[in-house]
């Protein structure tokens, strides 16, 4: 068993529709499972664009023209690392493992904690993409995990992020980034989830998008994410919407059980994006990779420290960097 913070990834499925605007049937594009998840992924080493507390080798990437690059505190390492790190891990018959360091005790000062990004080689527009995860690193002060769909040009490609969330947070954070010129309208109504924002252009409001939080109680992340078994993120991109499902195990829905998902069969969405005249879906979303990462503290974790309640900093005056670096074991299940 592996011990420290473990997203189980049972399987990664990528659609592409027969027919998108007729009756929504899907076939299979892509697979990632079992014995063979990692291959057909990248490894990112590059210095994180959100400032997260991990150290990292300097290689160029797209999002960085957005951010300044003051701290450097992630350490994102390659696939060989990882593996000797037994930072992932993958067997045959079961899942897949993304991990931390959960071992080293460290300098808030410098060098981060060692951590996993990996991204798809292949990308899509439009497709029905389905990630059935047993763990989340999520509900542990610190951190930030994240799945999610990038493009090549952040925001010119747009940005879908399907799993979000920091610290203690009970509830999934859905969002949307993109270029100047994309407001989402509310649909409130036609969805589980709470909407935050309508305004997804990716360089206003500190980079927050549009996005919505999902439904209270209805353990789509964290803590009872992982003490309800987990479930199925599935994410339909068509050119007239992007919505967002969460399935407890124990409500998945049969055809995507067999293989044959049909979303019209399913039930209310927890987001859903409606593409309208004041915002192209087309125009702003293409050529999207997926892309699962952990990163410590930076833009969102860390900006939130103490804010959000003042669960983790309470009792103590540790900065997030210093929590992270001096508690190791705090990230054993992380």
């Amino acid at each position: 068993m592996y011990s420290a913070y473990p997203i189980s990834l049972i399987s990664l499925l990528l659609s592409v529709p027969v027919d998108a605007y007729r009756d929504q049937c899907y076939n299979l594009d892509t697979k990632y499972e079992g014995s063979d998840f990692f291959k057909g992924w990248d490894f990112f080493t590059g210095s994180d664009p959100t400032h997260g507390y991990v150290t990292q080798a300097e290689q160029p990437f797209s999002k960085i023209q957005m951010f300044s690059l003051l701290t450097r505190h992630i350490r994102y390492v390659d696939e060989s690392v990882a593996k000797a790190s037994r930072l992932i891990a993958e067997q045959a018959y079961g899942p897949a493992y993304m991990g931390v360091d959960h071992n080293s005790t460290l300098d808030p000062a410098h060098s981060g904690r060692k951590s996993v990004r990996i991204s798809s080689q292949k990308s899509w527009t439009h497709g029905l993409f389905l990630a059935d995860i047993s763990h989340m690193p999520g509900g542990i002060c610190g951190t930030w995990p994240a799945f999610w769909l990038l493009g090549p040009d952040w925001p010119n490609h747009g940005e879908i992020d399907v799993i979000e969330g920091v610290n203690q947070q009970s509830d999934n954070l859905m969002s949307l980034h993109t270029s100047a010129n994309c407001t989402m309208p509310n649909k409130g109504n036609e969805q589980l989830g709470t909407v935050t924002s309508e305004q997804c252009d990716g360089t206003l409001n500190n980079y927050a998008g549009c996005g919505s939080t999902a439904q209270a109680g209805s353990a789509t992340y964290g803590k009872s994410f992982n003490s309800n078994g987990g479930g199925v993120y599935a994410t339909e991109w068509t050119s007239a919407h992007i919505k967002i499902w969460f399935f407890p195990q124990r409500a998945i829905p049969f055809d995507i059980r067999r293989g044959h998902p049909d979303p019209n069969s399913w039930p209310t969405p927890q987001s859903i994006f409606q593409g309208s005249s004041s915002c192209n879906i087309d125009a702003h979303f293409s050529n999207q990779s997926v892309v699962f990462d952990t990163t410590f503290c930076g833009d969102y974790a860390g900006g939130v420290w103490g804010n959000d309640g003042g669960v983790c900093s309470k009792g103590g005056t540790l900065s997030c960097e210093q929590f992270v670096a001096r508690n190791p074991g705090a990230f054993k299940d992380a």
